[in-house]
């Protein structure tokens, strides 16, 4: 049997670049940016208030001093009246700070009403020290400064970062189209009357939103039967995917069809995990000779979304040129459980004060997909740990 990191260094080797394109700054979330962004603009791009207040020269603020008022600045000023020896300026947060000031007192440490009142002649203020209350130009970024990176997921926070220091449009990766094919004649659609043999299809809902979740876009999502022929066509039908994933037909009994399709062109193996064992990977070619990947996962639903998590996501952020990023804690586990002998086990866990526990009291049984949804995390258990024990630290990484 392959490692968990065997295997999954030969799905990423399916992973082929794809091309980026100038996308709007509040577009596109989700995605990947394709290039550094120097910073255009420093942020700040002037020294401002922090505070509504009196803009002041901190050397004339000996306690209690009395100040004349010689002007308003309020934000968006086109100027700025200079201070002098013992004057002051009315001042709004994010206004530029008027030439010769150098600290701003807030409005209610001084004797002057809050709000909208008229300007007063003078005002008096506390001591304070040169640079209180004022954010400097370029503290945040200086122009020429590194914004954001190539290789970052485009959030609204980045698209923020990105219009503050002078950008309109980025480059982003495009994402990664994936057609998702759930193979088994017993599966119905979600709903659906449920006749003799017959289970409900969710492991194409499963994947499709994993996919979105992951950053891909979802060009199909259905149930296939086993029959050769229609296996065939939906593979044919996804011929405008980057990826197919299918979810059964993996394994080595009578009706697999995956395997009785495509065993020629892709490797099927077995990966020393719990759930999730039997795997297959690798390129197929559509009809006009264009390479796909294809990943190839078993059918029970808790082996998909231990695989998507384990496989495809990772594959999906190496088409955008990214690495998987996922949350990972360390605790204790707060009751024990049995692990598979020289497998690798995914766990699917809550959190509670006291450490993780499984989700469901059978564990990590692969059929389990009602009560998966539970699940705030997977925990990870080595290969050579025998037998969890209460107590024992382990690696989980969370999937809420």
């Amino acid at each position: 049997m392959l490692t968990v990191e065997d295997y999954l260094a030969r799905v990423l080797s399916l992973a082929t670049a794809l091309p980026a394109e100038d996308c709007p700054i509040d577009s596109g979330f989700g995605r990947v940016l394709d290039e550094d962004l120097p910073a255009r603009f420093a942020v700040p791009p002037f020294d401002n208030s922090a505070m509504d207040g009196f803009a002041v020269r901190s050397a004339d603020t000996t306690g209690g001093a009395r100040l004349r008022v010689v002007g308003d600045v309020p934000a968006g000023a086109g100027g700025a009246p200079a201070i002098g020896e013992g004057e002051a300026v009315r001042i709004m947060t994010g206004a530029p700070m008027p030439p010769g000031a150098d600290a701003v007192v807030p409005v209610e440490d001084t004797d002057q009403e809050q709000g909208d009142v008229p300007l007063p002649a003078s005002v008096t203020v506390p001591t304070v020290t040169a640079g209180k209350h004022v954010r400097r130009a370029g503290e945040d970024v200086a122009v020429g400064d590194t914004a954001l990176h190539r290789g970052q997921r485009w959030t609204p926070a980045a698209a923020g970062a990105a219009a503050s220091v002078g950008y309109a449009t980025v480059r982003l990766r495009r994402r990664p189209r994936v057609a998702v094919l759930a193979t088994g004649t017993e599966l119905v659609a979600a709903g659906a009357p449920l006749g003799f043999g017959r289970i409900p299809d969710s492991n194409s809902v499963l994947l499709a939103g994993l996919v979105e979740r992951f950053g891909g876009e979802v060009v199909c999502a259905r149930s296939v039967s086993d029959d050769v022929a229609d296996f065939r066509e939906a593979l044919a039908d996804a011929a405008d995917a980057d990826v197919i994933v299918t979810t059964g037909g993996v394994s080595v009994g009578a009706f697999e069809v995956v395997r009785q399709v495509v065993e020629s062109e892709i490797e099927f193996v077995r990966v020393a995990m719990q759930p999730g064992k039997p795997q297959a990977c690798g390129r197929v070619r559509d009809a006009d000779g264009r390479e796909q990947a294809l990943l190839a996962l078993p059918g029970n639903p808790v082996s998909v979304f231990v695989s998507a998590w384990a496989f495809l996501r990772p594959l999906l952020d190496a088409y955008q040129g990214t690495t998987a990023d996922l949350r990972t804690i360390r605790i204790r586990a707060a009751e024990g459980w049995r692990t598979p002998p020289g497998r690798s086990q995914f766990m699917p866990v809550v959190l509670t004060d006291g450490g993780v526990r499984p989700a469901h009291h059978l564990g990590s049984g692969s059929h389990l997909i009602a009560s998966l949804h539970l699940a705030e995390g997977l925990a990870v258990v080595p290969a050579e740990v025998e037998c969890v024990e209460p107590g024992d630290v382990l690696d989980v990484f969370l999937v809420r």
